[in-house]
């Protein structure tokens, strides 16, 4: 399908490095998740204050505490330049004040489910409308740029000849996918048509990974590295037959930085993968040659069964990822995937989420 907003091309002779001004104050979505917490840290590494949002309902102060000490655990010292606060993206309360006087906003923020919904809507509607939420605020204050995380859920999800997928592909939100990938889907179309009929100057950039893992920075975990925690815990007696692609979250992070200020990164969408695409399996013959003893309880064999393969948002056949486009723009290049894993794994353990 055709997205209903086509984003203008990238000048790839462009600075790779763009012209970030440290000591800005930019907002982080979401700070306290697994994505979030590696941006944050990213941007006071490169000595920018940053004001990130937690969910307002349940324990605000605990999730503030948990961002400090991710912040903490990844070797940055704020001082002063860390500020949270509380917006929920299903409401509008909070996103204005959270937005004033922010030169960049890095929307982070989605929900991502260990089990999928049986109503779509649930994860549909906070998806699109939060996005909405927090371009509209945007907007109203000034923003320059919204660097989005979106997901490989809206490019490589429907019917397409061969496994090949760039920034051009695009998932049909009308498909009979499960919910996270329809939610991903909608709200990044969402956030184009918002941009170009009522964006009045703000720029977006949207980021478009394959499955996120690296070392998790609290216990708070994604879909991903609840994967690992699983397989080591001996959990997963066998795997889901299913390849995808794969991409370090020091990486995500690194682009969220790059494409925040880059002038060829504006009204474009980038594809961000490492290499060659994984299986679950490969990732446990991974774990158990590298960790020894500690991987003794990882899965030895696959099954074949689509619900599996749906339940993870995994497909089958193995892909082919051109991610050329953020590599010529922004000279990222990606971790291998035997580093990445192995991070992850060590992570679990330092944290105590799996007993070494």
């Amino acid at each position: 399908m055709e997205s209903r907003t086509t984003p203008v091309s990238a000048d790839a002779g462009a600075d790779t490095r763009g012209d970030a001004t440290s000591g800005e104050l930019v907002l982080v979505t979401g700070g306290s998740g697994y994505v979030g917490t590696h941006v944050i840290s990213g941007l006071l590494r490169s000595g920018h204050r940053v004001r990130t949002t937690v969910r307002s309902h349940g324990s605000a102060t605990s999730a503030a505490a948990g961002v400090r000490s991710a912040v903490a655990a990844s070797g940055v010292d704020p001082g002063g330049r860390l500020d949270i606060v509380s917006a929920d993206l299903t409401t509008d309360d909070g996103w204005d004040d959270a937005m004033a006087g922010c030169a960049h906003v890095h929307h982070v923020a989605s929900p991502f489910p260990s089990v999928q919904p049986d109503n779509a809507d649930e994860l549909i509607v906070p998806a699109r409308d939060g996005t909405l939420r927090v371009l509209r605020a945007a907007r109203d204050q000034g923003v320059k740029r919204v660097v989005m995380t979106s997901s490989f859920a809206a490019v490589g999800y429907s019917h397409k000849d061969g496994a090949e997928y760039d920034e051009s592909d695009w998932t049909d939100p009308e498909d009979d996918n499960p919910p996270y990938i329809r939610s991903k889907t909608i709200a990044e179309l969402a956030a184009w048509d918002f941009v170009a009929k009522e964006g009045d100057g703000l720029e977006l950039t949207v980021l478009n990974p394959t499955g996120i893992f690296g070392p998790a920075l609290g216990p708070r975990l994604s879909a991903s590295t609840e994967h690992i925690r699983a397989m080591l815990e001996g959990e997963m007696p066998a795997v889901p037959r299913a390849h995808f692609g794969m991409v370090d979250v020091r990486d995500v992070a690194e682009l969220h930085l790059r494409a925040m200020t880059h002038p060829a990164a504006a009204g474009q969408r980038f594809l961000a993968s490492g290499d060659r695409a994984v299986s679950l399996l490969w990732i446990a013959r991974v774990l158990a040659e590298h960790l020894g003893e500690r991987a003794a309880r990882v899965p030895t064999r696959e099954f074949d069964d689509e619900r599996a393969r749906e339940a993870v948002g995994v497909t089958e056949r193995v892909p082919i990822l051109r991610t050329e486009k953020a590599r010529s723009v922004f000279g990222w290049t990606p971790r291998d995937p035997v580093t990445t894993i192995l991070d992850t794994a060590e992570s679990l353990f330092r944290l105590g989420l799996v007993k070494g």
